[in-house]
């Protein structure tokens, strides 16, 4: 009902600010056509009433901006809150469970590790939040050192798949040409390259928070069925190419670039389960440009999949 109200007055604003210009276009035409022999009241006429058309339009688009705004705290208000609230009240559950009852070591070992699961959740929402209010802002001198990013994705890689509780193969390194190669051997072969291999220049927490969300984003939309891939190479040596495909739900055309933006959400039937800030890829996108990089997503349509790549400069010895 909330939704369909504000687009209501979203399309009021919209129609009045329309009608309000097209208005003041006739006036400014009768004007021109009253006056035309008379320069000066001519050109001065002109000049006011493309003051008040241009004033009209900006206006409107500032309102109609303002309640897009706001509905997109009012979701992200809401999101935030069942993020919150649902692992509080379930660990207060098994708190109870475990307080009023006998169990067994075996459940309650079971419920230790659900309230674990449930705290890291709710870590994770409170992190999102903090680093989306930090990227806002910048700051003074920022802490800046030699990584390597394919390290650092294989350290992800391992943290998602103990996060989501996937098998090794759900979250796999490929070739550059999109193979899937043998996981361990690939995960080695990174862990063991030496620091030169991938070379970027960066605050090595703030890289590790952007490749995660970028996973566990991948993880989320695929909505069970995950085969997530990733891909680094340097097609150039200025460049380092970090691509996360994944099989899942896909994003609409029209929403490819509005996914980065801070608090959207991909809005489908098929992802209304999915929980969520809408934070993570506006993270992602704010850590690139700071490291002077840049992100952008790709999708060939809906349930085809989502392959997001984050490009970054690459470090090179003076």
């Amino acid at each position: 009902m909330r939704i369909a109200s504000r687009r209501k007055t979203i399309a009021f604003f919209l129609v009045l600010g329309i009608s309000l210009v097209a208005l003041a276009i006739a006036l400014d035409v009768g004007w021109i056509i009253l006056n035309w022999r008379q320069s000066v009241m001519l050109f001065l006429g002109v000049i006011v009433f493309a003051t008040i058309i241009l004033g009209m339009i900006l206006n409107t688009t500032f309102l109609v901006r303002e309640i897009r705004l706001n509905e997109q705290h009012g979701s992200f208000i809401n999101a935030v809150t069942h993020e919150l609230k649902t692992p509080i009240t379930s660990i207060r559950l098994y708190l109870e469970t475990l307080q009023r009852r006998e169990i067994e070591e075996a459940q309650r070992q079971h419920f230790y590790q659900l309230m674990l699961d449930d705290t890291d959740r709710l870590m994770g929402t409170v992190e999102q939040v903090l680093k989306a209010g930090q990227v806002g802002y910048k700051r003074g001198e920022q802490y800046r050192a030699k990584v390597d990013l394919g390290n650092l994705a294989a350290e992800c890689m391992e943290l998602a798949r103990t996060r989501h509780h996937l098998s090794t193969g759900a979250l796999h390194f490929a070739s550059a040409n999109g193979q899937p190669g043998n996981d361990a051997q690939a995960k080695d072969a990174l862990l063991t390259r030496p620091v030169t291999e991938f070379p970027v220049h960066g605050d090595p927490e703030e890289l590790r928070t952007a490749i995660s969300n970028v996973l566990d984003n991948a993880i989320k939309y695929s909505v069970g069925n995950v085969d997530v891939s990733v891909v680094i190479e340097t097609p150039d040596e200025k460049r380092v190419v970090l691509r996360v495909r994944d099989q899942g739900v896909g994003i609409p055309a029209d929403q490819l670039k509005r996914v980065f933006k801070r608090f959207h959400r991909v809005r489908r039937r098929s992802t209304s389960k999915v929980k969520g800030t809408g934070l993570g890829l506006f993270i992602v996108r704010s850590i690139a440009r700071a490291h002077g990089g840049k992100v952008f997503a790709e999708s060939e349509g809906e349930n085809r999949g989502t392959t997001v790549t984050l490009e970054l400069p690459r470090s090179v010895d003076e």
